[in-house]
């Protein structure tokens, strides 16, 4: 299949050619716009929550996503001049489309007014800017505005500029290994141009996606910087192959292309379809935030596997022998015979002493995953942001002066069923019972509520409470706060029995995210292992080797997780590696990064067991085909590897927590799979299990229908 496939590939190659030309065009157009088409919200449909939101945007203009804080500290001031002050917000929060003044506070020196609008985040965070202007215009320039969507406005520069670090970074450490690995010749460039290609294929993909469903703002970076590691991946493995190829017979360009793409053309795309399983069932997840990562995540490898199947076999076919001949350097690939090499030599110790190999290895990677038990969550994290942006400024100024609860309060929503009933005497009383028992919970620092217009609606059947936490909305005790409203003051109380409360705002949010995410998590981790496990099956010819596969995964995203606890709560090599440090991981990260090193590790674990399985079939024994393909592939998923934690290392350098978090996670993740599990327990498990690693039942063998040639 491969080999026709890449026949037609070469015939109609000035049309492949012109094709990616017009995807790198449009990748261009739509990279100086995709980010205006990103947001960040974490609601969850269906929920309290967002049933709560829905409330406050219809009957009372406002949505909490696009609510703005003011904070000005005036020192010194009479009532008269804080009520001038407050009038000047009122005036400065006119000046954005449905801002209203919602919240105004003085306490301890500090004027803190919360600015209403009914925009969502994305809209909002637009208006960033203007309404800081409107302030300056009213007198108050040193007022600073902060909430989340003056937060979301002052990241989109910040990720912008980390993008362009990270991806100068990236590509500086993918020169210097492929020039060690290749040595000095054209087809170092191979790589470049298929990872632009699939950059601009995914990019132009989100864009399109982007106009019709939610698209996280750290899209742009983890497309990038994931794309341009994992495209290079993909093509390191071809141009490794092809160097083999065209030296049995230098003037056959076309075979030698053919040869390739029908061996490690294969792999690629055996290794995108697994990378993709685990991304793909993140859309079984009801958040939209979660899919849209799966989204963009999913179209990389796609996009990744196009460019290596389309453009790269053109590309070689074009460069021939001459291209990929090294000049002043020679490179490790070109020294000498692989059999001889450095991993040929790892492979002969493990064999030799696999039960060694096995228990050191293990013993290594549980250390690693021994922080796993001090793993805690949040939604995301308000301080673990730049200190320099003024929407920082302002939060830490609140935070450290009252407490971060001000910033995210909890809004209880109150339908009483029918109009006018919120203004009944023995309603008002029930909620007067209930805002006082919720203001004596230690976690509480106000609970504000009237009956005037900015509590309640037009219509007198919704009205609302305000209830400011002393803690970081993500934090466990802000969490379990959530949890007694909802399971003890709220079911508990008079008002209950003749009205539907819902519990909103980023607090209960917060744990609706957490709640609904981690509730459907365990079936998408065991569907992600049960569909790669019956797709290796085919692949591998065996029963035995993805059963070790999927086992090595879970050791290798153990050991990942431990470690990330370990950098960021714990502060190891935090210093050096110039992490926040924080008590929590946020919510998205564990689930995007399982999505993603699932498919990466099973990568790796493609490469190596696809030669060993070549080997096998040309004859050897079981011993010698482990020799065999670690010696030929253990350099390849090593080179690959350094380039992708070197992309990566765009997002561990950049200033966002969770992007730190997601980034040191997927570098620390593939190393440990690239070196301890694949290059080490690998092969020191199949050199245990001899023969039945290739066990494989002829009732199995028929129904996989696994007869089929690898050069079909």
């Amino acid at each position: 299949m491969f080999a026709a496939f890449t026949r037609q590939v070469l015939r109609f190659r000035v049309l492949v050619i012109a094709l990616w030309i017009a995807v790198l065009a449009f990748g261009a157009f739509a990279s100086m716009g995709v980010t205006e088409k990103l947001s960040t919200s974490l609601a969850v449909p269906g929920s309290d929550s967002t049933a709560a939101e829905e409330i406050q945007t219809k009957y009372f203009s406002e949505n909490s996503e696009g609510t703005f804080t003011v904070v000005y500290n005036f020192v010194q001031a009479t009532k008269p001049e804080i009520a001038a002050m407050q009038s000047a917000i009122e005036t400065a929060a006119a000046a954005i489309p449905t801002g209203k003044v919602i919240q105004s506070k003085a306490l301890g020196g500090i004027l803190y007014a919360g600015i209403g609008t009914s925009l969502n985040l994305k809209e909002a965070s637009r208006q960033t800017e203007p309404l800081r202007a409107a302030l300056v215009k009213v007198g108050l320039s040193k007022a600073m505005v902060t909430g989340p969507p003056a937060i979301q406005g002052d990241f989109e520069p910040i990720l912008t500029s980390d993008l362009r670090a990270g991806g100068l970074l990236a590509i500086a450490i993918a020169i210097a290994i492929l020039i060690i690995v290749f040595g000095f010749c054209w087809g170092i460039g191979v790589p470049f141009i298929t990872a632009g290609a699939t950059i601009a294929g995914a990019i132009s993909l989100v864009y399109l996606l982007a106009s019709h469903v939610l698209m996280v703002l750290y899209i742009p970076n983890v497309v990038e910087l994931v794309g341009l590691g994992l495209a290079i991946d993909y093509s390191i493995l071809i141009t490794h192959r092809f160097i083999s190829e065209i030296k049995i017979n230098p003037s056959d360009r076309e075979g030698a292309v053919i040869r390739t793409m029908a061996t490690a053309g294969r792999t690629v795309f055996l290794s995108g379809v697994t990378a993709s399983i685990g991304l793909t069932t993140l859309f079984l997840v009801p958040v939209p935030f979660i899919r849209s990562l799966g989204a963009a995540g999913l179209v990389v490898p796609i996009v990744s596997v196009l460019a290596a199947l389309t453009l790269q076999p053109v590309i070689l076919y074009y460069m021939g022998e001459k291209g990929v001949k090294p000049r002043f350097i020679t490179g490790i690939f070109n020294s000498k015979d692989e059999m001889s090499g450095l991993w040929a030599r790892i492979a002969s110790v493990v064999i030799a002493k696999p039960w060694r190999v096995l228990l050191s290895g293990l013993a290594i990677l549980a250390i690693a995953a021994s922080s796993l038990a001090w793993l805690q969550l949040t939604p995301t994290s308000l301080r673990a942001i730049p200190t320099t942006i003024e929407s920082a400024k302002g939060l830490n100024f609140v935070v450290d002066r009252i407490g971060p609860g001000l910033v995210t309060p909890t809004v209880l929503v109150i339908d009483y069923g029918k109009a006018g009933q919120a203004l009944l005497p023995e309603n008002i009383q029930a909620r007067t019972d209930l805002s006082l028992k919720i203001i004596n919970d230690d976690e509480v620092l106000a609970a504000i509520t009237d009956s005037n217009a900015r509590y309640v609606d037009a219509t007198g059947r919704y009205q609302r409470i305000f209830v400011m936490g002393i803690n970081e909305f993500g934090a466990e005790s802000s969490k379990a706060f959530i949890k007694r409203l909802r399971d003890i003051y709220i079911p508990q109380s008079s008002l209950a029995k003749v009205a539907r409360i819902y519990v909103g705002g980023a607090p209960a949010q917060g744990v609706d995210f957490l709640n609904t995410v981690y509730g459907v998590f365990p079936f998408i981790f065991a569907a992600a292992l049960a569909i790669a496990y019956f797709l290796l099956i085919r692949s591998f010819r065996s029963l035995i080797l993805p059963l070790i596969a999927v086992a090595l995964d879970l050791v290798s995203l153990a050991a990942t997780y431990g470690l990330l606890v370990a950098v960021f709560r714990f502060g190891f090599l935090s210093p050096i590696l110039g992490t926040y440090h924080v008590s929590q991981i946020e919510g998205w990260v564990p689930v995007f990064l399982f999505a993603v090193l699932f498919g990466l590790s099973m990568d790796y674990e493609v490469f190596i067991v696809s030669r060993m399985r070549e080997a096998r079939d040309a004859g050897a024994d079981t011993s010698t085909a482990i020799k065999e393909g670690l010696a030929h592939t253990g350099g390849v998923v090593t080179a690959a590897a350094i380039i992708l934690v070197g992309a990566l290392g765009g997002l561990a350098n950049g200033q966002i927590a969770g992007l730190q978090e997601l980034g040191i996670g997927l570098a620390l993740g593939i190393l440990i799979d690239a070196t301890i599990v694949r290059t080490l327990l690998l092969p020191s498990v199949m050199t245990i299990l001899g023969k039945w690693n290739w066990w494989l039942p002829g009732g199995v063998a028929k129904a996989a229908m696994t007869k089929a040639s690898p050069l079909d």
